[in-house]
């Protein structure tokens, strides 16, 4: 059996020229070269409901994969096997994606294998074999991790990807917010990040950002007034003016000052509210502005520290303030393992079919049962928009961000 290391860079060398159409035949031929009796790539959808192979959709549709069946058979697999897309609830694939470990099946012929980006996940890969030793499951995260950075490096420009990871139509404004936003999840041996936008598909006034640079994470989540593709313009601004104004090496009150005259001079009709934020990494100093939003909530040994991160908001941006005080600054020293919940007021405001509220006690109870079972923060979070959706109607967008400060 060839070297590990040789498959797997003739694999690297042989994926700079092709698309994405081209790597699941690349992916399966270095499985069996490695042992295995095939490999397939499986893409979580964008709101992580489901778990679609990477290949065309086939002209016909022969018989699917169970996707909820746990013992899979040993029949070898290879891209050009039609496959139908898996429930990541109440499936080994999904149990998989859930909890970031690989699963087995229980005749060992069949595992699934997590495919995560740093600390975002992408999806699983399922693999087959006679049956699987340490040695050789090794080399199947080795593979997995490998197909992952080939799927996220054609992930901005191939149609493919997109397709395969959405289950409907997107409207224009959402599109224009997913081209803004970062990834869901980032994070560190320190810290982690992760936010949800809902409803993925018609996203119209809210955003997120979060990004890593000089032992600090940069935070920020907006809700520009209205439903339309104006709110989406006007938050997909505000995040321009954001990331300018703090890679120029401006303040929290300078980003928000920017935001305020950049709104009021291109989209005089939008205000935005806002919570801009960052944490020291190294001390678990958390500095924060609000303007207009709900504040944010601190979670400390499974309780919300009552009115910890209450404070007076400063007026939503968009107004053009001019030469008004600019937006207070707030400080706490966060302590290992608190988490900070920043949300829109979508979240709180989703209602029942009897019409009662989400709520905000119903959010932080939400978050903290889930991390007490031992999810991490993007499963949280997943957990949290699925009981949403099953249970309430939004009315307007929902977006959650949870930041966990777990220094090693």
């Amino acid at each position: 059996m060839p070297n590990e290391d040789a498959v797997l860079s003739a694999l690297l060398a042989s994926s700079n020229r092709v698309t994405a159409a081209d790597i699941p035949a690349l992916i399966d031929e270095a499985g069996r070269k490695l042992g295995l009796s095939g490999a397939q790539v499986y893409l979580a959808d964008l709101q992580q409901a489901r778990l679609t192979p990477l290949v065309h959709p086939a002209p016909e549709t022969p018989s699917p994969i169970e996707p909820n069946e746990p013992n899979e058979t040993s029949k070898p697999i290879g891209p050009s096997e039609p496959s139908e897309p898996i429930q990541i609830e109440g499936s080994m694939a999904g149990l998989a994606y859930r909890t970031q470990r690989t699963q087995r099946s229980r005749d060992d012929c069949t595992a699934w294998v997590p495919m995560i980006d740093g600390v975002e996940r992408v999806g699983v890969l399922r693999v087959t074999a006679p049956c699987f030793e340490d040695a050789l499951l090794e080399s199947c995260a080795a593979l997995s991790g490998l197909a992952t950075l080939l799927v996220m490096a054609k992930s901005s420009h191939d149609e493919l990807v997109v397709d395969r990871t959405r289950s409907r139509t997107m409207t224009t404004q959402a599109e224009l917010l997913w081209a803004f936003v970062p990834p869901r999840t980032i994070g560190t041996d320190d810290v982690t990040s992760t936010a949800i936008l809902e409803p993925a598909y018609e996203a119209g006034g809210d955003a997120f950002d979060h990004s890593l640079g000089d032992g600090v994470l940069h935070l920020a989540l907006l809700d520009a007034m209205g439903h339309d593709l104006a709110s989406g313009g006007a938050s997909a601004v505000a995040l321009g003016a954001s990331r300018a104004t703090r890679r120029a090496g401006g303040t929290l009150a300078d980003i928000a000052t920017t935001i305020d005259t950049t709104l009021s001079e291109w989209i005089p009709d939008r205000l935005l509210t806002a919570v801009i934020a960052r944490l020291d990494i190294a001390t678990g100093q958390f500095t924060w502005i609000n303007c207009g939003h709900p504040p944010p909530l601190l979670i400390r040994e499974g309780h919300v520290v009552p009115q910890a991160m209450e404070f007076p908001a400063h007026l939503p941006l968009g107004l053009g303030l001019g030469q008004a005080a600019a937006p207070d600054e707030h400080h706490i020293r966060l302590q290992p393992g608190d988490r900070v919940l920043l949300y829109s007021d979508g979240v709180t405001e989703a209602r029942t079919s009897d019409g009662s509220l989400f709520g905000e006690q119903r959010l932080a109870d939400s978050v903290i049962r889930s991390m007490a079972s031992g999810n991490a923060p993007p499963e949280t979070l997943r957990r949290l928009v699925r009981n949403l959706h099953e249970h309430h109607r939004l009315h307007d967008d929902a977006t959650i961000m949870l930041v966990r400060w777990h220094p090693h």
